[in-house]
């Protein structure tokens, strides 16, 4: 069956934070958006059960903070697609090609936002227990262990901050990794100096137990072979990121699986913008993520007008 044509002004893919404040700020610009969204709408940050460090809002989950971004963007008519599955993008001509199962669209804008994923823990029973007990963002739910035992899953730099970020909260606090820390000494050594932490080195977590939520894991001790059940009230796993761009391979540069972009979010082609994780940056929050969305809409907006395509200049003052 042939596909459906059709033509965009702005095409977003990705439908985190980046993307959907991207897909605000190109709507009000009155340019005709899609956002395309392998996923689920809201992105990683959507399974948070408590953000606090969002400006405006004391407290509120990701679903509802994703909730609102979302209906504003389609406020301002931004047309929202979570079911299409891209298959393939064609960016370096002058016109760009986004196809899908369902459709072929063609663009001169593409903003890519499509994020990163936290790798997940290995685990059968992992599904059943994520966030109830296993979490992906110390920043976001944190907060939800004061008093309680945690377990930092990981020996990276990710995961040694997370642990420290973490004391704040814990009453006891274990760091298990299956092999040796792999991070700064600074970081490595105020971690051992905290009398609530215990590090458990050539660890590895085999099983989660728990009556709906999670209470204890099993662990197995390689370097002797002994095995233990370990009573915890949550998990932090911190075993590295996987950012979302095989489908730009060939047609972008990657450097370290992201995109290469200043803090204009231009990449090397012309009309083509990355905001959000999957950009190589230094610093990736909800708030740089709402700055790069903001930041590559405006800018995809003058583009299109130096095209001739956009008639709305006051909007991008």
């Amino acid at each position: 069956m042939a596909k459906i044509r059709s033509h965009k002004d702005v095409i977003i893919i990705g439908a985190g934070m980046a993307g959907l404040t991207a897909a605000l700020y190109a709507g009000r610009m009155n340019l005709s958006v899609l956002v395309l969204e392998n996923g689920i709408i809201g992105g990683q940050i959507a399974n948070a059960t408590g953000i606090e460090n969002y400006p405006g809002f004391l407290e509120v989950s990701g679903s509802d903070l994703m909730s609102t971004v979302q209906k504003q963007a389609e406020k301002f008519g931004a047309e929202i697609d979570e079911f299409d599955t891209i298959q393939k993008v064609s960016l370096k001509g002058s016109s760009k090609i986004v196809e899908t199962e369902e459709h072929m669209y063609d663009t001169q804008a593409v903003i890519i936002a499509s994020g990163m994923n936290r790798r997940r823990l290995p685990l059968p029973e992992e599904r059943r227990y994520a966030g109830k007990g296993v979490h992906y963002c110390e920043l976001c739910d944190g907060h939800r262990y004061e008093g309680k035992t945690i377990s930092v899953v990981g020996g990276g730099n990710a995961a040694v901050d997370a642990a420290n970020f973490l004391t704040r909260y814990a009453d006891r606090l274990y760091l298990i990794h299956r092999s040796q820390l792999r991070t700064d000494e600074v970081s490595q050594a105020a971690l051992r100096a905290n009398p609530k932490v215990k590090i458990l080195l050539e660890t590895e977590v085999t099983a989660l137990h728990g009556e709906g939520w999670l209470s204890s894991v099993d662990l197995i001790h390689k370097d002797t072979g002994k095995t233990e059940n370990l009573a915890v009230d949550g998990v932090f796993v911190n075993i590295g990121v996987e950012p979302n761009t095989a489908l730009f391979e060939g047609e972008l540069s990657l450097e370290e699986g992201r995109i290469p972009a200043g803090e204009d979010c231009r990449t090397e082609i012309p009309g083509v913008f990355a905001a959000g994780d999957v950009r190589k940056k230094e610093i990736r929050q909800l708030t740089t993520a709402a700055a790069d969305g903001t930041t590559a809409a405006l800018l995809a907006g003058q583009y299109l007008e130096k095209l001739g395509r956009n008639r709305f200049h006051k909007y991008l003052i």
